[in-house]
């Protein structure tokens, strides 16, 4: 019963400061309920006080203050997603925006999609943490997907037509293949098997833990010697080395820009369209580094990495698209110079058969 007055006598005061502001005023800057949502640098602190705070709201509608300030929609506001409710700390939920109401060209292009009928924008992205397909991992790509699709029965139903299928399924995000991508680069990722084992399940390790080993200064020092933001072959290889730890480098072939018309492309199933691009392209690879905000930062890996099969990028090796002229060549002249003893021989064999069988005759 006292629960019940309180609500009441707090709408009332609502209620009153609302016809105090006069109208409009409270649908613009929240200040009736004395929460302040003005432009500036603090315009998302009256959401955030609240919702920030993993102990003052529901795990469901906790935003981590790190991962939304760095994406687009913290720069804009809460409130341009969300209509601002003075009576919200009450207990009103505010109304949630249509993301098609900024997103025009993504609204079209998803509506002609496989996918428009199942699920909307937040059923793969979360608002809160958005970020570009170049800041994201491969891995965290593919859990936006696996919570549709299960991963063995993606492998089995994949299987029925690709070769290797679980590699490729683990080596390449869904959207290399299921979207229009366009351009390609090889993301090299650390991460770590159960009781330093190379074999089995490998995960990526986090911010927190790469950190801790580089005694809290820069991870990317783990990898790169000199410092000098620019990862060489060598210290690739000295990297992948080093038995001082458990931790190697996983690529994936992943997606500069990617459309949201998921759809089956008949050209991703010719295998040429991977395995006999030419180098040039996935010679491009970058190490992607985790950031404290959830998102990677890619630091360019001198070109050639993914042709080191052996040492370079050990866990990444795509036949064809990874050839070297300069191998084709000594390929040929091994060839050659294997040739050279049977065929040589064999002629010899023959001249001098001939020879011998033409004096005989003679004779």
């Amino acid at each position: 019963m006292k629960s019940l007055k309180q609500q009441i006598f707090r709408l009332v005061m609502t209620l009153t400061l609302l016809m105090a502001a006069g109208p409009g005023t409270a649908a613009q800057d929240g200040s009736a309920s004395g929460y302040s949502f003005g432009d500036g640098t603090r315009k998302n602190e009256a959401c955030l006080n609240c919702h920030g705070d993993a102990k003052k709201v529901s795990a469901a509608s906790h935003i981590d203050r790190t991962q939304f300030d760095h994406t687009t929609h913290a720069s804009i506001g809460c409130t341009s997603c969300h209509s601002v409710n003075p009576a919200h700390p009450d207990g009103i939920r505010t109304p949630r925006a249509d993301c098609r109401e900024c997103h025009q060209e993504v609204k079209q292009e998803y509506e002609g999609s496989i996918h428009a009928a199942r699920t909307g924008c937040a059923g793969c992205h979360n608002p809160h943490q958005v970020a570009k397909p170049r800041e994201i991992s491969g891995h965290d790509i593919n859990k936006m997907c696996s919570g549709c699709h299960e991963s063995l029965e993606m492998v089995a139903k994949h299987g029925e037509w690709l070769p290797q299928a679980e590699l490729h399924i683990k080596m390449l995000p869904c959207i290399t293949c299921h979207t229009g991508s366009k351009g390609y680069f090889v993301g090299m990722y650390i991460v770590k098997g159960k009781d330093g084992s190379r074999f089995g399940q490998q995960e990526l390790v986090d911010y927190q833990e790469l950190k801790q080993m580089a005694q809290g200064g820069d991870i990317l020092a783990l990898i790169d010697a000199n410092r000098d933001d620019y990862v060489s072959l060598s210290e690739l290889r000295n990297f992948n080395k080093d038995q001082g730890h458990n931790l190697h480098l996983q690529g994936m072939m992943t997606p500069e820009s990617a459309s949201h018309k998921f759809e089956i492309l008949d050209n991703r199933r010719n295998c040429s369209f991977c395995h006999t691009s030419g180098s040039a392209i996935m010679q491009t690879s970058y190490l992607a580094l985790p950031e404290q905000n959830g998102t990677y930062r890619r630091v360019a890996v001198e070109k050639g990495a993914v042709l080191d099969a052996l040492y370079g990028t050990p866990d990444f090796y795509m036949m064809g698209s990874t050839k070297s002229k300069n191998l084709n060549y000594i390929g040929l002249a091994v060839i050659c110079g294997g040739l050279i003893l049977p065929v040589g021989h064999g002629s010899l064999r023959f001249l001098t058969r001939k020879n011998r069988a033409k004096k005989e005759h003679q004779s």
